[in-house]
């Protein structure tokens, strides 16, 4: 025991040593993905708020974090608030406007970055638009949203042929589609969304989103026949006007279809970013060729100028460490999620391996709270700002896998050398320490061995090899190439000539001298 924390304390030394000769080095985005009712609450009333989220930037820039993205925020009756009831209004659990505004300020002030979910694609029954066009061919609003008949008695179902959602709390919220083909629609939307690029319209920015996650996003959306060509006639539209206010806005696409790698939506629709699904799914394989593949594709293969997010949960998903219990792997899975390229995204929770997975509850989106439940800030499973705003409401209550004493939590882990909080910090240290890995491009490097994935980071003549064990035994990789020149920046293992042997799951990442006459990209 005593031997593992020299060993662990030396590697955060050495990390620690070679960032410091590295304080020039481009940094790279590192995303937090937050629920934010789940995250801290600051008032007592157990929901998770925007004045709880400000108290807690400190410890996202503890980890490493540069960039925050939040859940939808506006005035919406679902707790995850997808299907708006107002979408100019900040949920009143959340706080008010001024809140928002001044969490926004304080993240600038901080160097850090903060994007918003925003799903205009639907309304829920309390909307405007809902309520005056209902039954009403006169409405200004009879065009905005879309109906299965001529007397505008029955507005359409919404995705999955979905008429009304039951909530976690019993209720029924009655949703439907938005005519995203209506010009008028259009046009609203380019103003929603400009307020939250410059909410005081004074062109600074300090109180603006630095980006949208467009959630659900589609060219066809649900297969209605209404709604087609959208990429070029709705968001290509609103996408350029938000980046025509400021350029330097961020926008990610959420592709309907996880298996496509999103190039339609940067191509046709004007969007910066997309989600690496096929890659999160190729991390989480474990298998070599499989992230060959995925990467040769969504990595070497993405736009200069655009980029791909990498990550391994998000609020859809059921959480890594319920599917994977060992250490060693989610320590590996991470490092793959920050070592490989692209932005890496975090899931609140997920550095410290808090668990979750969906329920059978009936027909409840209760089904999806253990995926999104509250943060685990102390060992205890209960204490100060604890966002348990489901609890004694259902089955994800009283299954809850929260437990006191378990090791997944923030105070059990913080100053615990050995602990995945303290590795994702780590990770994040190295990649932030140099430039080709913080920001350059991927290329997979070949080596002999079905087990070990080696890949270079490329930035100018900067480059760097990183080494993976894929699996749980000793393995020896074989290179075309001489590495003993190179200079170990993570791990344990050095190479002899062409060969490196690996402990079960290391990792080890080398500077890789610049002159070495290799090509291969």
């Amino acid at each position: 025991m005593m031997k593992h924390t020299i060993v662990i304390l030396f590697l955060l030394a050495h990390s620690v040593s070679f960032a410091q000769k590295n304080k020039n080095s481009v940094k790279g985005e590192v995303l937090y993905h937050l629920n934010q009712r789940s995250f801290y609450d600051s008032n007592g009333d157990l929901h998770g708020d925007l004045n709880g989220l400000k108290m807690k930037l400190p410890y996202l820039q503890e980890l490493g974090v540069t960039s925050i993205l939040l859940l939808p925020l506006y005035d919406a009756d679902c707790y995850h608030n997808y299907f708006a009831n107002n979408f100019e209004k900040i949920d009143p659990e959340f706080g008010t406007m001024q809140d928002y505004i001044a969490l926004v300020k304080e993240i600038h002030k901080r160097g850090m970055k903060i994007y918003i979910d925003m799903e205009s694609q639907y309304v829920a029954e309390k909307h405007a638009w809902w309520k005056d066009a209902v039954g009403n061919l006169n409405s200004p609003y009879s065009d905005y949203i879309l109906f299965d008949d001529a007397a505008h008695k029955i507005p359409s179902t919404m995705v999955f042929d979905l008429r009304q959602l039951n909530s976690y709390d019993g209720s029924f919220i009655k949703v439907t589609t938005v005519n995203l083909r209506n010009k008028q629609v259009l046009e609203y939307n380019k103003k929603l969304f400009g307020f939250f690029v410059d909410p005081n319209a004074d062109g600074k920015f300090d109180d603006g989103v630095d980006g949208f996650r467009l959630d659900h996003a589609m060219d066809h959306l649900d297969g209605k026949p209404a709604l087609t060509n959208l990429f070029a006639e709705f968001w290509k539209p609103l996408l350029a006007h938000v980046k025509q206010m400021n350029p330097a806005i961020k926008n990610v696409a959420e592709q309907a279809d996880w298996r496509d790698f999103g190039y339609s939506y940067i191509n046709n629709a004007g969007v910066d970013r997309v989600f690496g699904f096929g890659l999160q799914q190729a991390i989480l394989s474990f298998d070599k060729q499989t992230l060959i593949n995925k990467a040769d594709t969504i990595l070497a293969q993405c736009p200069t100028g655009n980029d791909q997010i990498i990550f391994i949960e998000n609020h859809d998903m059921e959480r890594f460490a319920s599917i994977e219990p060992n250490i060693y792997k989610q320590k590996l899975a991470a490092s793959l999620m920050f070592l490989m390229g692209g932005i890496p995204s975090i899931y609140y929770g997920q550095e410290i391996g808090m668990q979750g997975k969906i329920g059978n509850w009936g027909n409840t989106d209760g089904n999806d709270i253990p995926r999104r439940a509250a943060f685990e800030w102390y060992k205890s499973a209960d204490g100060k700002g604890m966002a348990t705003w489901y609890k004694n409401t259902g089955g994800w209550w009283d299954n809850s896998i929260m437990k006191s004493n378990d090791g997944i939590s923030v105070e059990e882990q913080k100053n615990n050398s050995s602990s995945l909080f303290n590795y994702y910090k780590k990770m994040i240290g190295l990649k932030q320490s140099n430039t080709a890995l913080a920001i350059g491009k991927y290329a997979n490097l070949p080596n002999n061995n079905s087990q070990i994935f080696s890949f270079i980071r490329i930035y100018k003549n900067q480059k760097v090899l990183v080494v993976v064990n894929l699996s749980g035994e000793t393995q020896k990789g074989i290179f075309k190439q001489n590495f003993d020149t190179s200079h170990l920046l993570f791990g344990k293992s050095k190479f002899n000539n062409t060969a490196l042997q690996l402990a079960p799951y290391e990792v080890a990442v080398f500077d890789v001298p610049k002159i070495l006459p290799f090509n291969f990209y």
